[in-house]
């Protein structure tokens, strides 16, 4: 079953904008941390940025300062604005969500993925 609902994939050329959004409504445990990863084509998925509930934020070094993480913990939303896009952030963007769940422990889940395409 999918957990996780991703949107706001899309081409755009370089210097745009574009705001992905993550739906983990579906999940009923608790949450305690949410985050984005990207797998561009011949590479290892890598991590772009996390937060936890606390609110504490980690990015990777080729996205500081172009990219943003939130979440709304109340609606179990998580967002990443991507600000100055370049090309080789060209890549499927995975949402990622981690929960506590009672009697099992903690778990994973993982979007679908969104393609983000930037190019002239």
């Amino acid at each position: 079953q999918v957990q996780l609902v991703e949107s706001g994939g899309g081409l755009v050329q370089p210097g745009g904008s574009l705001r992905l959004s993550c739906a983990a409504s579906r999940i009923i445990f608790s949450i305690n941390y949410m985050g984005w990863y990207r797998q561009a084509p011949g590479k290892q998925r890598e991590l772009v940025a996390s937060i936890t509930t606390g609110g504490s934020t980690n990015y990777a070094d080729s996205v500081k300062g172009r990219f943003t993480i939130s979440s709304d913990n109340g609606k179990k939303m998580v967002y990443l604005q991507m600000n100055i896009l370049k090309p080789e952030d060209t890549a499927v963007y995975y949402c990622n969500v981690g929960a506590s769940i009672p009697t099992v422990g903690f778990q994973n889940y993982w979007g679908q993925g969104t393609q983000v395409t930037v190019s002239s």
